[in-house]
């Protein structure tokens, strides 16, 4: 794709797409990625032929083609283009209009798609890139913020493609069985029964990244383990990449038992959301009280994800949002929360 001109005034540019091939999918049935895309910049777009003419304030044009340039990209490299991409192409050119030097090579960079043995999957926002990039390079990495982010995810994702390259021999995912205040006593069938409504989100990521026979074999050899968090107890996690999804829900005692887990040669991953904590009103989470204690150690990442940073339905977005506001206006001047 090249620019084929552009007013002085910025008020309008004209591009020029030579694999012609391709519009269908960049814009979308009747149009849609360019009406998405509209919207967001609040521009102008119209075709003719393989030009797409651009309309609108310079920064937000400049935006807009930015978007475009990496999605025509994606195009030519084999890719597919549905409403996700045209999404994350949008979030990582920024939340506003602002064009930073980093877009093109952020969107899809080879050293931020992580591989796993059915997918790839490539960062959705700025945020899940600096994620990746520090999931890469530190030996244990706390994600922090709402859901729909893709913090489990990615995790998921790293945990697979590293077991599949042969840098750790296990993958081992837990979860704390605290959800909504239920209690598993309660709940229907035997143990195991009563754990895997809890642990089902993480069967879910490994059944999109290992086919089916892998996954089950791996699992019955004890190559890939899905435990409650109370089955960390006395372990020596080595050689293994470690997920603990749902930290809040831990306790600081927990929380110390299980960072305490950590063997040679191993990665761990502590995934939580801070506004979503389910335990008792007067205990403290162990993910809001661990944070505090690690600023400023090697080896050690904290990746954090707003609202901004969704991944879902836009209105999941658009909810988390009203939920944060809502909560700070409830919250006294100079007060704190109980998990901080």
């Amino acid at each position: 794709m090249k620019e084929k001109h552009a007013t002085k005034t910025g008020a309008s540019v004209n591009i020029v797409f030579e694999n012609n091939s391709l519009l269908p999918m960049l814009y979308g049935d009747n149009d849609a990625h360019l009406a998405r895309i509209e919207k967001k910049y609040n521009i102008m777009a119209s075709s003719r032929g393989n030009m797409l003419v651009l309309s609108g304030e310079r920064a937000s044009i400049d935006a807009a083609r930015a978007v475009l340039e990496s999605l025509y990209a994606e195009l030519l490299k084999g890719g597919e283009i549905g409403t996700a991409e045209v999404d994350a192409a949008m979030r990582m050119s920024g939340h506003d209009v602002t064009i930073h030097e980093d877009t093109r090579t952020l969107f899809g960079a080879n050293d931020l798609v992580v591989k796993t043995m059915k997918k790839s999957v490539k960062p959705y926002s700025k945020s899940q890139a600096a994620y990746i990039e520090a999931l890469n390079k530190n030996e244990m990495v706390f994600a922090l913020g709402p859901a729909g982010t893709g913090k489990t995810y990615i995790a998921v994702a790293m945990a697979v493609a590293m077991f599949n390259a042969h840098k750790v021999e296990k993958i081992i995912l837990s979860r704390p069985a605290v959800e909504a205040g239920e209690k598993l006593g309660f709940l229907p069938g035997d143990l195991k029964d009563k754990l895997d409504p809890y642990l089902r989100p993480l069967y879910d990521a490994l059944q999109d990244m290992i086919p089916a026979e892998k996954l089950q074999r791996h699992m019955e050899v004890g190559e890939i383990e899905v435990a409650p968090l109370a089955f960390m107890r006395g372990r020596t996690l080595a050689n293994a990449f470690v997920i603990l999804d749902e930290a809040q829900n831990t306790t600081a005692t927990q929380m110390k038992m299980f960072l305490t887990r950590m063997g040679e040669n191993s990665r761990m991953v502590i995934t939580g959301d801070l506004s979503q904590t389910d335990l008792p009103n007067d205990v403290k989470s162990g993910l809001g009280d661990v944070i505090r204690k690690i600023d400023g150690i090697e080896g050690i990442a904290v990746a954090r994800f707003s609202d901004k940073d969704v991944v879902r339905h836009p209105l999941a977005a658009a909810i988390i949002k009203a939920y944060d506001e809502w909560d700070k206006k409830k919250k006294p001047p100079g007060g704190t929360r109980r998990d901080e």
